[in-house]
């Protein structure tokens, strides 16, 4: 269904704004995309026809890169998107038996969603928080050192509309939708909440101040760097 009036006047609004942020107009369509998967929870056809309007662009072109990324999708997940790592390290801690008891436990597949709208699951390539493995997402907040028991409990609590907080990042999960439209560079002024940080992720830095290490000075330029490309 062709977006209405009102929600037409918001895009085009928004789209604007995202647009004018880049030198080149073409350069805003993966921003787009979040943005019109904040309005219908995913990519649809009027989302791409839009997308492909708005910069100039083939619908082909904008469905071959909405086809490429996984985190845009071709059709409705739920409220809170849970994505387990079953990349190397994660897998070998366990993510993989997560995954498939989470499968088990909520009766859904890959993007698919639970009964009430509220949980979808999507195994998910290395997020790059192997130190805090096995590693989950919920609308792309981190969720560490999980264990199916946990993960099971987590997904109940989503289902069951109770507070989840994220391992680190802002004290309170927002919804896909809102998560997408954070995407397509609209702030939801939480960035500042919660711990950007956990110890793993300092522990380098604690041992260089232990041992008085330094980062040494920059050496000079080499010729070769100096090239005008």
């Amino acid at each position: 269904m062709p977006f209405n009036d009102d929600v037409r006047a918001r895009l085009d609004a928004d789209a604007a704004r995202i647009i004018s942020q880049y030198p080149h107009s073409r350069s805003a369509l993966l921003p787009l995309l979040h943005l019109v998967q904040s309005e219908e929870g995913f990519v649809s056809a009027d989302g791409i026809e839009f997308c492909a309007a708005i910069l100039g662009l083939s619908e082909a072109e904008v469905t071959g890169v909405v086809s490429f990324y996984t985190m845009y999708k071709r059709r409705p997940v739920g409220k809170y998107h849970v994505g387990v790592c079953t990349n190397t390290v994660c897998a070998v801690l366990g993510g993989n038996q997560i995954l498939a008891e989470l499968r088990d436990h909520l009766g859904v597949d890959d993007d698919e969603v639970t009964p009430d709208g509220q949980v979808s699951l999507e195994h998910l390539e290395c997020n790059a928080a192997c130190e805090y493995a096995p590693v989950m997402m919920v609308n792309w907040e981190f969720f560490d050192n999980m264990t199916p028991q946990s993960a099971r409990r987590l997904a109940d609590d989503l289902r069951a509309g109770n507070q989840v907080t994220p391992t680190r990042g802002p004290g309170r999960l927002v919804s896909w939708r809102e998560a997408a439209r954070i995407l397509a560079g609209f702030n939801d002024d939480l960035a500042t909440e919660g711990p950007p940080a956990g110890p793993a992720d300092l522990v380098g830095l604690k041992i260089a101040k232990e041992r008085g290490w330094t980062a040494p000075e920059p050496g000079p330029v080499s010729d070769h760097a100096k090239e005008p490309r």
